[in-house]
């Protein structure tokens, strides 16, 4: 689950009543036996645990709430193939296959392929590559999750059909289950339903009050108002309190919360995550006045999430007493673009004497607004980090508008343009590539175009004209194409990226959450431990010993700026094997009951069995995002490959650049190396990328000057190998692979910047924090295009 969940255990009193509701639901019929009554009540307690749990849960934990529901509902009524299941959470694709077939991906054949080797896929992989034209058809439709599977395979068991799906269409797992949780659980337990506070209000009381988690742009603490005035509770009739904390506003909350207990008023006591040193004593009040109050006495919290699990700052005591509540603003640009306009009034858009540019510059804003705070969805192509733009960013940026247009004659674009992306939002970010994607979604909407009536938004919403008020919201429901990456500026693998991902963190969670005790395959399978065992021999296995740098050292003739990089990739890999061979031994013994397990030896077994690269090993490592297993082959791959360099200290006809701890010191030394033999003063050139239009297999020797690097990806767009330039992506192909690419260092003057589009380069598809350089890539269209696109190249994916 996300940072933002820690879950408690209800206390006995919540539980007690939660299980008590759910039989009172439970209509007694004189006609029902004893079976079907019993079923009855469980179906009613099992709905109710739920809607009391996903109440407090935001929608990206809930899905995962209840597929672990229905995973150990079916266990307990042994209606699932632990194998199955096991393949389906962990899949455990065979690494280093081609597909034979180009609608599935080396890694869905990988899954393919480990699929095929149980006895109920026996054949899948040649039944695919035989009758690839049906299978084509099923894997490219646009939901396959709603069609039959070919041939026989339609006749599989529904989680079968999911495990074949997981290996197909990683994108389509979050619709997949919601439909195999409708069809064991029922639909009752996926339809969407709106938070009915009044029915939360009843089940609270004295001594349970309701905590509510916030969301960035929702105040659920209106809708308390609301209620209360239905009630006759408000400010007017004295018996309504509301205390905002943070500003020293302890003692009156206190005494707020001692008036309503004892004459049965409301109190609502807002960002109390603020007042982390008083929590404490607000836990011990609230447990005196749940004894002995007005059974008219309520409270209303509200608090932020923790960023971490480990920011958690809120009492458990308090956690566990009160029902807690997520309420969460409408997700998608239509609602969000309404929802940014909902801030102005007929009266806001009349009150500039420059109405034409007002309202055009406004709702160009809104949209802006809109796209910033949606875009976050799609993960690190969307922005490299979260931030909390608000609705206060937007009505401050609209006063500066009236502002400005109020005092020149003309309307400084530039000035206004740079107060929005620099302050109001850019006052938020911390990331440059953010700051310059902010700037350029600026730089496309708010421009003199805007005004001649020939600017678009997004592909097939134009800038609307002169409108009245309830116009514009007409406009958005008449013309806003449906929800798309394209309002975004995004490609449509955007989102099947984003999709993809949130699948993976899906299963993993719900991994991560199966019983300690469980076995993998059917009935004798083999226990945790052994398969630990198992993986844990195999590592020590493959696992080489260490680099000699004594000895290596003494073979060097000359120590080029290369063969420094070397020695230092070396050592760091020395300090990584160590590590590795030194914990598994450790586990090795533990697990032979001759050494007593600790807790680094328990995260270490934990995190074989889940597939996860151990902490320690992380540590030490370089960034990845891949499961333990292909972690392995990576690391094998890269010891390969330094041992080969490291035959006879020559430069590599073509280096693989990813399999650098620090990428960029071998970059650096192609700039040191150059500058040497040129007599350049290294401050004043700079690295210059030439994509070829070969492979690596086509190179037998390095270049005279600089190097070819290879195994790069790019995200967000492809490159066009014959034109030689940057090209609009192919459907579903996420991460195209690179041409070699040829690095040298030329003079800063020298450097031809015309149709270049500055491509950040990352190790992993993280981004953020794994950037490493900037790479020149020629494009016939505008750089703006691939800046909203989120084109990258990556080192890994």
């Amino acid at each position: 689950h996300s940072p933002a969940h820690k879950v408690h255990p209800p206390d006995q009193h919540l539980c007690r009543l939660v299980f008590q509701k759910a039989i009172q639901k439970t209509k007694a019929d004189a006609d029902e036996n004893l079976q079907q009554r019993v079923v009855s009540l469980i179906d009613n307690i099992t709905f109710s645990v739920y809607q009391y749990t996903t109440r407090g849960l935001f929608e990206c934990d809930k899905l995962t709430y209840i597929t672990q529901v229905t995973f150990q509902t079916l266990m307990m009524n042994q209606e699932i193939n632990a194998a199955e299941l096991d393949f389906l959470l962990r899949y455990p694709a065979q690494s280093n296959v081609l597909s034979p077939v180009d609608f599935l991906s080396n890694q869905s054949w990988g899954g393919i392929k480990t699929l095929s080797l149980m006895e109920e896929f026996c054949n899948l992989d040649r039944d695919i590559e035989g009758s690839a034209k049906h299978w084509k058809k099923f894997v490219d439709s646009e939901c396959p999750e709603k069609e039959k599977f070919p041939q026989a395979w339609k006749n599989k068991s529904s989680l079968q059909k999911l495990c074949m799906m997981r290996a197909m269409r990683p994108d389509r797992m979050t619709y997949a289950m919601r439909d195999f949780v409708e069809e064991k659980l029922g639909s009752k337990y996926v339809v969407g339903r709106a938070l009915d506070l009044s029915t939360s209000l009843e089940e609270s009381g004295s001594a349970t009050p309701m905590f509510f988690i916030l969301s960035p742009g929702v105040d659920p603490l209106k809708d308390v108002e609301k209620e209360g005035k239905k009630l006759g509770y408000t400010f007017n009739n004295q018996n309504f309190h509301n205390v905002s904390l943070g500003q020293g506003q302890e003692v009156v909350a206190e005494a707020a919360l001692d008036l309503a207990a004892k004459n049965g008023h409301w109190v609502i006591l807002q960002n109390i995550h603020l007042v982390a040193k008083w929590l404490g004593s607000l836990e011990k009040k609230l447990e005196q006045h749940s004894k002995s109050s007005h059974h008219e006495f309520r409270v209303f919290m509200s608090a932020e999430p923790a960023a971490s699990p480990d920011g958690h700052i809120i009492p458990q005591g308090i956690l566990e007493n009160s029902i807690k509540i997520t309420n969460e603003p409408p997700m998608g640009m239509h609602a969000k673009l309404h929802k940014a306009l909902d801030n102005f009034t007929q009266n806001t858009l009349e009150m500039c004497t420059r109405e034409t540019e007002f309202k055009s510059i406004l709702f160009a804003l809104c949209y802006f607004h809109a796209v910033v705070a949606e875009r976050h969805k799609f993960g690190p192509q969307g922005w490299n980090r979260t931030y909390p733009f608000n609705t206060g960013d937007l009505t401050i940026s609209v006063n500066v508008l009236y502002n400005f247009l109020e005092a020149n004659a003309k309307v400084p674009y530039d000035d206004l343009r740079y107060l929005f992306g620099e302050i109001m939002y850019g006052g938020h970010i911390t990331d440059n590539w953010d700051r310059r994607l902010c700037r350029t979604y600026l730089e496309e909407f708010i421009k003199p175009e805007m005004l001649e009536g020939e600017m678009f938004l997004a592909p097939g919403f134009p800038m609307p004209g002169n409108m009245d008020y309830n116009s514009y919201h007409q406009f958005i429901d008449d013309m806003l194409p449906t929800e798309s990456p394209y309002l975004y500026g995004l490609h449509p693998n955007a989102e099947i990226g984003f999709l993809t991902h949130t699948a993976e963190k899906l299963f993993h969670t719900v991994l991560e959450m199966q019983p300690r005790d469980s076995q993998d395959g059917d009935g004798g399978g083999i226990t945790r431990e052994e398969k630990v065992k198992a993986f844990l021999d195999e590592i020590l296995e493959k696992i080489t010993e260490e680099f000699n740098i004594a000895e290596l050292m003494a073979r060097v003739e000359e120590r080029t700026p290369y063969v420094v990089v070397t020695f230092q990739e070396c050592e760091r890999m020395n300090l990584l094997i160590r590590e590795i061979q030194h914990s598994l031994k450790e586990l090795d013994l533990s697990l032979k009951g001759e050494l007593t397990m600790t807790s680094n030896m328990e995260s270490l077994q934990r995190a074989l069995y889940l597939d996860t690269v151990p902490a320690s090993w992380a540590k030490k490592a370089y960034p990845s995002t891949a499961g333990l297993a292909s972690w392995i082959v990576d690391l094998l791959t890269r010891i390969k490959e330094l041992e080969r360099w490291m035959g006879d200290f020559a430069l590599p006809s073509a280096v693989w650049l990813a399999g650098f701890f620090n990428p960029q010191s071998f970059l650096t030394a192609i700039m040191q190396s150059m500058a040497h033999k040129n007599k350049w003063p290294l401050d004043k050139i700079a690295l210059q990328c030439e994509v070829t239009k070969k492979n690596r297999e086509d190179f037998s020797s390095p270049p005279r000057e600089g190097a070819y690097i290879y195994g790069l990806f790019m995200e967000g767009a492809c490159w066009d190998t014959q034109a030689g330039n940057i090209t609009e992506a192919r459907l579903k192909d996420l991460t195209p692979l690179m041409p070699v690419i040829f690095i040298k260092a030329v003079p800063v003057d020298k450097q031809d910047n015309r149709n270049i589009y500055p491509c950040p380069v990352y190790k992993t598809c993280q981004r953020g924090p794994t950037y490493i350089w900037t790479f020149g890539l020629k494009t016939k269209e505008a750089p703006s295009k691939w800046v909203l696109a989120g084109v990258a190249l990556l080192l890994q994916i």
